[in-house]
């Protein structure tokens, strides 16, 4: 590339940076007209059909610059794409007609057409992805009102900073990054409600690594969310093994978190996926031919922690005998999220990881009955805490438990990684060299000095099935002995020192002229 194409290329870049702070002043359209969890399904939405605007011009500009201006092979052409955009439904055409009266019924419309023109992709079980939005909605306003914010709303997508072209962006996942972007700080904003669905990227990153998944797995989230952390481990295979035999299965409680979750994959090309939308514990969807759970070769999943109102009365009576280990109590779910995951596991081979409270590692009760099986049937691989204000509307630090059906030994590696992060402003991250020793320690499964310790069954037996890291490592770093007899030499030494310069004093005082 010479000098001259190399500075055009870099005029036409972007960085995630500027797209991001686009987005987020794209919210003042609605800021003080909705509130934040309302108005995120709409920046999130119109994102949506702002990339697949761009991704579909790109791609055209590109064949009409190999082909020329011949419209009926264009057209050809663009039927080879991944997705169909039809003429009418792009995001330029309603820019076009921005000024017209009716906004909020052409953008519904040019939804609607979308999601008929991709079949199943961006459906599921009849369920339509933008059921749970509509942008012709009194939410924002009589009509003329929610016309000219809908206006402004094109406005702001319009902007340079939010050309996103492939050929602009490159190589950088820009879609998923202005994703996970917007969900930190709608999270950070909107507190506990908007963090049930999102887990840090470094957090799913560890995850994944720790996982390893392999080509020609199944894998699940039964509280998917936005499907950040199954995306994660489909990249991991992708990027590991150059393949894209496997399959992704996901179940989320919120229609509206469903239907980012199903966006996602379809912006990332993930087609051999499977999200359904409903109560993964009061009513799991993702079902056999039979009607029997499908089994999984990995499962992983970050639950909301300490879940109320989880479905307990029904738990006793469960069809799928998920809780024959025993039924958390009424108030907390996190138990029940982990023995559905572990019933959704293939018997021999299938491997686990969960996000839990601490809590879950030593509460007694019900709980200290079930986790007791669960060591006893010797399916617990490992204990893995975590650093503290890591997930957004919590504070509290959370551990990773890691499961496996097809463990050689009754050991439990316990990891204590609470210390090791970078300090953030509100929150605490995971740097890479942070997951890289803990997956390295994982993998290596040895005692490390104030790190990690591999405990016996025996020794989780000794201490009544407590699973407190506390317990197993112990990180205490004693205080360095203070030698008595060589701090009074150097205090004497000072003293000495002191004398001496306040002698000098004197004499500099007494020749200006201020003597005794």
């Amino acid at each position: 590339m010479n000098p001259e194409s190399a500075t055009q290329a870099t005029k036409n870049t972007i960085s995630q940076d500027a797209i991001n702070k686009a987005l987020w002043a794209a919210c003042d359209t609605f800021r003080g007209t909705i509130s934040a969890d309302t108005y995120k399904d709409f920046i999130l939405t119109m994102l949506f059909l702002k990339y697949i605007s761009d991704v579909w011009q790109d791609h055209f500009e590109a064949y009409r610059a190999e082909h020329g201006d011949e419209p009926e092979l264009l057209e050809e052409l663009m039927k080879n794409e991944r997705f169909v955009l039809p003429k009418a439904a792009g995001f330029y055409a309603l820019f076009e007609r921005r000024h017209e009266p009716g906004n909020g019924e052409r953008i519904d419309q040019a939804l609607h057409a979308i999601e008929e023109a991709n079949g199943t992709k961006l459906k599921d079980a009849g369920k339509s992805v933008f059921q749970d939005i509509s942008f012709n909605t009194d939410k924002l306003g009589e009509e003329k009102q929610k016309n000219t914010i809908l206006r402004h709303l094109l406005e702001d997508f319009a902007k340079p900073e939010l050309n996103l072209k492939p050929s602009r962006v490159g190589t950088l996942d820009v879609i998923g990054n202005a994703y996970e972007y917007l969900i930190k700080n709608f999270a950070a904003s909107g507190g506990q409600k908007a963090g049930e669905f999102y887990t840090p990227p470094e957090v799913s990153d560890l995850i994944a690594e720790l996982l390893d998944p392999q080509p020609g797995m199944s894998i699940c989230d039964p509280a998917c969310g936005s499907a950040s952390l199954l995306m994660k481990c489909g990249s991991k295979i992708r990027s590991r093994h150059h393949s894209k035999n496997y399959a992704l299965y996901g179940q989320e409680a919120i229609g509206s978190t469903w239907s980012l979750a199903k966006m996602n994959m379809f912006l990332h090309g993930e087609d051999n996926h499977k999200i359904e939308w409903g109560d993964t514990i009061r009513n799991p969807k993702l079902l056999d031919k039979n009607g029997d759970l499908i089994l999984f070769d990995i499962v992983t999943a970050n639950p909301p922690f300490s879940l109320d109102k989880w479905g307990h009365d029904e738990a006793e009576h469960d069809k799928f005998s998920r809780f024959r280990r025993g039924v958390p109590p009424k108030t907390k779910g996190d138990y029940a999220f982990i023995l559905h995951m572990i019933e959704t596991l293939k018997p021999k081979t299938g491997r686990m990881g969960v996000v839990v409270p601490h809590g879950v590692l030593f509460r007694g009760a019900s709980e200290g009955r079930i986790r007791q099986q669960l060591i006893d049937d010797n399916l617990l691989d490992a204990v893995i805490g975590l650093p503290e204000k890591l997930f957004y509307g919590t504070g509290i630090p959370a551990a990773i438990l890691l499961f496996r059906q097809d463990k050689y030994d009754d050991k439990v590696l316990f990891i204590d990684a609470s210390r090791d992060f970078k300090a953030g402003k509100n929150q605490n991250l995971l740097t890479d060299e942070n997951i890289a020793r803990i997956v390295a320690t994982y993998k290596a499964g040895d005692t490390v000095d104030k790190y990690a310790y591999v405990a016996s069954l025996e020794e989780i037996k000794e201490n009544d099935y407590n699973l407190n890291i506390p317990r197993y490592v112990d990180t205490f770093e004693e205080e360095e002995e203070i030698d008595l007899m060589a701090v009074r030499a150097e205090r004497e030494q000072l003293k000495a020192q002191l004398t001496e310069l306040e002698i000098e004093m004197a004499k500099y005082l007494e020749e200006l002229g201020y003597g005794a």
